[in-house]
């Protein structure tokens, strides 16, 4: 038989911030108002401090505390279905960890259910307690992660990642999507459907036109750390927040859904979702996506820092055109008795004329401009071809498995933009080999044209010849 409780005189004894939590129950099962019936003196004055005025009693928890989808499972799962449950998450629009208790308690109406909520702030995150998981966790987690670490393939290692994800959470699609928010685009990095399964939306078009969905979650979420929709109570959220992507969803199939943001040193790097994955797991599914979302954001972060650095590394940051030493690299892939030779290659020197004068009179800046300018019209000729700089003022072109006919339609079209512009002006020189070569006969074959070409071009405008 239930007793009369004073929920006051329980709060008495902890030192703890901890307060009463009420969850009302509808007779179709699901639950109403979450309300923070009594707190004790130290939740009190945290309100106060928060809040900036008086505490007062028996109100709806999302007066005092952010409105969390996750917060409310864990009331209702300890105050209706009497089950104690302990938990540790980032609260984004506070800035803090929190870790958070939660004990069933027994209740004097036939409607309502009572927990204690014992909570604890932090504004760091604690690794021992991140770490105190389940073995049941804690395996699928290590797994995850000895993956993810010693995978050579970063891409197959991810998709493998996904497709196990994908299994664990028993869903229909599993996704990761990386973001640049700076450049406001979003490329899908992993994608794992079960088999059968005929998506509306493919991972091709899913990168073309998806950034404006991807940027809506981050006010979906609404600085929780995690979404999760186990039902059409919870998929009301959505609606409210997001109500085109709530639309999109639905037209989908979509009945249940999991969000994790991705972030790596407070930055956005990602987003890992799931849908319609079976809910019987839902805790266990968010224990295991809490710690693998952690582990998955540092190793993508990291991908993409060594990605930029190898890119760096290959790159002419003034031109946007590749660097001598990316030339140099794919010169020596030639002599490597693995590569396959193509059966064509066409080499192109192009050397811009008059940049010593643009920079002695006119000054660096004017100079950088017009490299800049001459390296776009090349890139605007040779569309799909290796543009390289090798040198000050020298660019080379390299064009596989072409023809002859194909070289010599795009120098035309190279000197036809250039006439028309008047500004750049090329000396260019070029060799063409069919069957076995030696690329670096064609180059030298190129270069001499190409010196050719700029005597032939100061004997044609001899006072734009400068020392």
């Amino acid at each position: 038989m239930k007793q009369t409780m004073d929920y006051k005189s329980i709060l008495e004894n902890y030192i703890s911030k901890a307060c009463i939590m009420s969850v009302d129950i509808h007779d179709d099962g699901k639950y109403g108002n979450i309300r923070i019936v009594a707190g004790n003196k130290v939740h009190q004055d945290e309100v106060k401090r928060l809040e900036g005025k008086e505490y007062t009693e028996n109100v709806p928890y999302e007066e005092i505390f952010p409105k969390s989808l996750n917060f409310e499972d864990y009331c209702y799962r300890s105050a209706v279905l009497s089950e104690p449950h302990h938990s540790y998450i980032e609260v984004e629009d506070y800035g803090v960890w929190l870790e958070m208790y939660f004990l069933p308690l027994w209740s004097d109406k036939e409607n309502t259910g009572y927990c204690l909520y014992i909570y604890d702030a932090k504004p760091m995150a604690n690794a021992g307690i991140m770490s105190d998981v389940s073995p049941d966790i804690s395996s699928k987690v290590l797994a995850a992660c000895i993956k993810l670490h010693g995978a050579k393939n970063f891409n197959e290692c991810i998709d493998e990642v996904i497709l196990d994800i994908r299994n664990i959470c028993e869903a229909r699609r599993c996704c990761i999507v990386v973001v640049d928010e700076e450049a406001r685009e979003s490329l899908v990095l992993a994608d794992s459907m079960r088999s059968g399964y005929v998506a509306a939306r493919t991972t091709e078009s899913m990168n073309k036109g998806f950034y404006a969905t991807v940027e809506s979650w981050k006010e979906t979420l609404a600085g929780n750390a995690s979404l999760i929709i186990k039902n059409e109570q919870d998929m009301e959220v959505i609606k409210e927040r997001n109500p085109i992507w709530y639309k999109a969803l639905s037209r989908n199939g979509v009945k249940t859904l999991f969000l994790f943001p991705l972030k790596y040193n407070e930055k956005l790097v990602g987003y890992i979702w799931a849908s319609n994955f079976d809910v019987r797991h839902s805790l266990m599914i968010k224990g295991v996506m809490e710690l693998t979302a952690f582990f998955l954001a540092s190793r993508i972060a990291n991908y993409q820092m060594v990605t930029r650095l190898e890119l760096l590394s290959t790159m002419d940051i003034l031109t946007g055109t590749k660097n001598r030493n990316a030339m140099n690299n794919r010169v020596e892939e030639f002599d490597n008795p693995v590569y396959i030779v193509p059966t064509s290659i066409g080499i192109i020197f192009a050397d811009l004329n008059g940049l010593k004068k643009t920079n002695d009179c006119l000054g660096h800046a004017t100079g950088d401009r017009l490299l800049k300018k001459s390296a776009a019209i090349l890139q605007q000729v040779f569309v799909d071809e290796d543009i390289y700089r090798a040198g000050g003022d020298e660019f080379m072109i390299i064009c596989i498995n072409c023809t002859f006919e194909y070289v010599e339609d795009r120098l035309a079209s190279l000197r036809k933009i250039c006439d028309a512009d008047q500004e750049v002006s090329f000396a260019v020189g070029f060799s063409f080999r069919e069957g076995k070569f030696d690329i670096r006969e064609c180059m030298a074959e190129a270069d001499a044209k190409m010196y050719e070409d700029k005597e032939e071009y100061y004997k044609q405008y001899p006072e734009n010849r400068y020392r």
